[in-house]
């Protein structure tokens, strides 16, 4: 919808603009009189070279400083951060001729630098140099942190876990990424020395720069003269404006292929057949692994100690529970002085992230977006042409070696993301939140494709998620986190059977919680004569115990089961309802395929054991282990008090 605005704001804009356009115009209007013919172009072309040849020599002198300056100030903060980005900006708010004579301060005769020097840092080329640098350096600070701000952080650190150290994160990533901004920023800082008078004119009067020429000039011939002498420095101006405008990244961002395209593509998201060439890593059975993290933030502590020979871990926990923190911790990208990290006996926490040999994929899949598909699987500094190609085919991606990825659909991003990972010789892969960008149709298929590739690469992979579907589906081992400590840790199966308390089972995803009474082991009263056989470990006999079962699993059948009743039937959905009924005591949700017949009253009540969740309803020894009571023989390891 078009936004309706004051009248009177386009008149004002327009006035202003017509005001900054008119000099021009003027400009344009003398060049009929202009004393062409009796301009002295022999100086005017030295005093160009001059002022061409100083500020290319400031601009640089400028970059050597003001891109590393520019990328600190976009990645540190603080106090002392905004003190020193104030400061560096100062020229900006000074009028020209009195930053001249603050460089006098420093650069003139009577200063230390210019008795040491001999007074040649004044009415000299190095003279003009120094002071165009000095007013002209903050527009390329300026520029350079906010090109470096737009980068992602995530991308230095992915490029970080391929093996790249400080300069090559650097080079191959930060300035690559922010090289538009900084270039609009450099031109900028030219021009702004190119035109510099103030400053230049109190150090070095002589040798004549454009500037001081235009006005020594103005002064003997006057205005008639002064077209032709103006000509280079609108030239000049015109180019790099013109220049800076492209360089500098549009609003827009990344242009997206068409829609229609990338949901077609989208259907096809099974991998090609295992292709030859590389066949999979070995596997065996996996090192031990222990890692060992406490970090304490604002608000926040995370404390956890966890040891495992599993192939396949999940952390699980709601947002803001410590998986993404412990996933950096591991990969070395948020590293502290007593981290603990061994892969069968080889410690890595004193190791930095490039030199781990760590697979990384971020929830934002961190694909660099310069760099078309086949460059990103071979941005690695061990990369190997062979493996990426294997890859490519295996994971269905052959014919998009080419494209960037704003024209890959998400599901195609994450699998040249999971490609890339691969590409490397890792003994551990990190996946953070992998499928949260995806809707639920690619995401169940994209799910069993990576527990298919769990299969064949000797890895062992740490998975960050939120969804317990998920967690069951890609781990073995599962780690329950809340709010930075582990509540309860052991085998996917025997969590998900016995969760250590009520916020274990509803992390694991327990809607409707129950209570109930141990009858055997392998059985619990749920009251009115009623008990329901559940699977796991033994239960000890008379412990009073709470129980879930999701919808899902529960079926009302014609025959079988347990007698109970209906008390509601939902209005169907897509094919299902929703049904509210009485077992025992407990009322629970039914969600099943609708069937017409259903109506309130008795009915068989389908329970499968193994859908059965039970845990300690109310230890009455704080300090003995509610699991260990239940007969579940895993302690919640890594639980920090």
């Amino acid at each position: 919808m078009r936004q309706r605005s004051w009248p009177a704001l386009p008149w004002l804009g327009g006035l202003l603009a017509l005001y900054l356009i008119a000099p021009f115009l003027a400009g344009l209007a003398m060049t009929g009189g202009a004393g062409w013919a009796s301009a002295d172009w022999g100086s005017l072309g030295a005093a160009v070279a001059v002022s061409l040849l100083s500020a290319t020599a400031a601009t640089v002198l400028v970059a050597l400083g003001a891109i590393p300056l520019g990328l600190l100030l976009a990645r540190r903060s603080g106090r002392a951060m905004a003190l020193l980005g104030f400061v560096v900006q100062l020229p900006l708010a000074l009028p020209p001729l009195a930053s001249g004579i603050l460089l006098l301060f420093l650069l003139g005769y009577a200063s230390p630098l210019g008795a040491l020097t001999h007074g040649a840092l004044t009415d000299s080329f190095i003279g003009i140099v120094l002071a165009e640098a000095f007013v002209a350096a903050p527009f390329l600070i300026i520029a350079a942190r906010s090109a470096f701000g737009t980068v992602d952080p995530v991308l230095e650190d992915v490029a970080a876990t391929l093996g790249h150290g400080p300069s090559g994160v650097f080079f191959r990533a930060s300035l690559p990424l922010a090289w538009r901004g900084i270039a609009a920023g450099m031109l900028l800082c030219w021009l702004r020395a190119f035109g510099e008078f103030g400053a230049t004119v109190m150090v070095a009067y002589h040798p004549y720069s454009l500037p001081v020429y235009t006005f020594v000039a103005f002064g003997s011939e006057g205005l008639p003269a002064m077209l032709p002498i103006l000509a280079p420095t609108l030239g000049a101006a015109f180019a790099v404006m013109l220049l800076a405008t492209r360089l500098t990244p549009s609003r827009a961002g990344r242009t997206d292929a068409p829609a229609t395209m990338l949901a077609a593509e989208e259907t096809a998201v099974e991998a090609a057949p295992h292709p030859a060439g590389i066949p999979p890593q070995p596997r065996g059975i996996p090192p031990p692994l222990r890692f060992a993290f406490r970090r304490a933030l604002d608000g926040f502590t995370l404390g956890i100690d966890h040891e495992t020979t599993a192939r396949r871990i999940a952390l699980l926990g709601a947002s803001g529970s410590g998986k993404s923190l412990t996933l950096r911790a591991i990969a070395g990208l948020d590293h502290q002085r007593d981290d603990r990290l061994d892969i069968g006996g080889r410690i890595l926490s004193s190791l930095p992230p490039e030199r781990r040999g760590i697979a990384y994929v971020p929830q934002s899949y961190g694909l660099f977006p310069h760099l078309t598909a086949e460059r990103q699987l071979r941005f690695a500094t061990d990369s190997d042409a062979d493996r990426a190609r294997f890859w490519f085919e295996r994971l269905g991606l052959a014919g998009l070696e080419r494209r960037l990825p704003s024209t890959l659909s998400l599901g195609q991003q994450q699998r040249v993301a999971i490609a890339r990972a691969f590409c490397r010789p890792s003994r551990l892969l990190l996946l953070d939140e992998p499928f949260s960008a995806l809707d639920t149709p690619l995401r169940a298929q994209l799910r069993q494709e990576l527990r298919r590739l769990q299969a064949e690469v000797a890895a062992t992979t740490i998975l960050v998620t939120h969804d317990p579907e998920e967690a069951f589906i890609l781990a073995d081992e599962l780690i329950v986190l809340q709010a930075g400590l582990v509540l309860q840790a052991g085998p996917v199966n025997a969590v998900f059977a016995r969760p250590a308390n009520a916020t274990v089972a509803r992390i694991l995803g327990a809607e409707t919680i129950a209570s109930g009474v141990t009858a055997a082991a392998d059985a619990i009263d749920i009251g009115s004569g009623i008990r329901i056989a559940v699977a796991g470990p033994p239960l000890p006999p008379a412990v009073a115990v709470a129980w879930s079962v999701a919808p899902e699993r529960l079926r009302v059948g014609a025959s079988g089961g347990h007698a109970g009743m209906i008390l509601e039937v939902g209005p169907t959905v897509a094919g299902r309802q929703t049904l509210t009924v009485r077992l025992g005591d407990a009322v629970l949700r039914i969600a099943q395929e609708a069937d017409p017949a259903l109506r309130p009253g008795a009915a068989r009540i389908v329970v499968p054991p193994a859908a059965v969740q039970v845990w300690q309803a109310a230890p009455a020894d704080a300090g003995q282990n509610a699991t260990t009571r239940l007969g579940f023989a895993h302690q919640p390891a890594g639980a920090v008090p």
